[in-house]
């Protein structure tokens, strides 16, 4: 912590020197000093931090107490997040999409290679786990168990690089719209409206622990590598990058997956009886008697599966001058089409003839 201390005198009885009347002020006796201030004014201001370090990448600070700020208004969200029931979220599902041509099979080990990176940051290595557990289910529970702690890292990591591809799409399709003269066909809000969602899940986890300088760090140099990857790869092939996006979200739907099923199963006692953090509350506006955190998580791999069946389809369309199918008005609202919310889900995308 901080302090600003200062000290004003309106009189001394005696000329002694700046330094000498400071060490006084500072705690000397005195009379020792030899002079005696008529007032002595101390005014102290404590500006209180809630700082941890965590040098190794596994230490991190969980359920951050939320800080009394005045100066922070509560506002709407710039995007009312879409209605999901229970039974659209139960029924979310782990689902891949085959490559069919070399786009997708660069996407594809692009996608693989992130992950790599993000089971290394969190300790995450579920196939190794899964190997040991059929032969000693104790020992692979002990060296490859993931715990609160692991996911959070595993998410906030996860969610801090996620929204930029929407981000940069959304930005060079802009400048490319303006340098065109041409409008965009209704993709620019979509891609940023996903951004805007991932943040808010960054947001979310945020409240739940405060990555320390060494997370921060890592954040901060896969984020500049991240954003210029996608704003070279989205300028050579955005089709490629839609595809690569889906991909990543199928992993998203994997992870959250398996921490719903680690929860059901009694392994994150901590969560099982968390309730959700009130920004996730108002983002999401759950109902009472579901504010759970694995109700949160429900949501959020819900997001992320929606995530997923946009990318894939907007890897299958022409990128130049398709609409976007997410934003257009059907003319027979009953026949199945691509909506916001998860009433049509299909996981590996919308095919371009289903569509147009």
């Amino acid at each position: 912590m901080y302090s600003s201390r200062t000290a004003t005198t309106t009189a001394f009885s005696t000329g002694r020197s700046a330094s000498t009347i400071l060490k006084t002020l500072s705690g000397g006796s005195p009379s020792s000093v030899g002079f005696r201030p008529a007032t002595v004014v101390f005014s102290q201001k404590w500006t209180p931090t809630q700082q941890f370090h965590s040098t190794p990448s596994t230490q991190i600070k969980e359920f951050f107490p939320e800080h009394d700020n005045p100066s922070i208004r509560k506002t709407e969200a710039s995007w009312a997040h879409p209605v999901y029931t229970f039974d659209q979220m139960n029924n979310v599902s782990i689902a891949h999409r085959e490559t069919r041509d070399w786009s997708d099979r660069v996407a594809k080990l692009a996608a693989r290679t992130l992950r790599m990176g993000l089971d290394f940051v969190s300790g995450y290595k579920h196939d190794k786990a899964i190997a040991l557990n059929a032969k000693d289910p104790a020992a692979a529970n002990q060296k490859y168990g993931m715990t609160e702690k692991k996911y959070l890292i595993r998410n906030i990591f996860l969610e801090s690089v996620a929204g930029v591809p929407g981000s940069v799409a959304g930005i060079l399709r802009h400048l490319a719209s303006m340098r065109r003269m041409k409008r965009d066909n209704g993709w620019i809000e979509t891609l940023l409206e996903e951004s805007y969602n991932e943040r808010m899940h960054l947001l979310i986890f945020l409240k739940m622990g405060e990555p320390g300088w060494f997370m921060r760090l890592m954040v901060l140099g896969a984020q500049g590598v991240f954003f210029n990857a996608m704003f070279l790869s989205y300028l050579i092939s955005p089709r490629t990058c839609h595809r690569f996006v889906g991909y990543i979200e199928e992993e998203a739907v994997i992870t959250y997956t398996r921490e719903i099923a680690d929860i059901d199963a009694g392994k994150l006692p901590k969560w099982a009886k968390m309730q959700a953090p009130d920004i996730a509350i108002d983002y999401y506006n759950l109902p009472e008697g579901r504010r759970s955190m694995r109700d949160l998580l429900l949501h959020i791999r819900a997001d992320e599966a929606k995530h997923r069946e946009v990318n894939h389809t907007l890897g299958n369309l022409d990128q130049r001058e398709d609409p976007n199918p997410f934003a257009s008005v059907y003319k027979d609202e009953g026949r199945p089409h691509p909506r916001k919310d998860l009433k049509y889900l299909k996981p590996h995308g919308w095919e371009r003839e289903d569509v147009l």
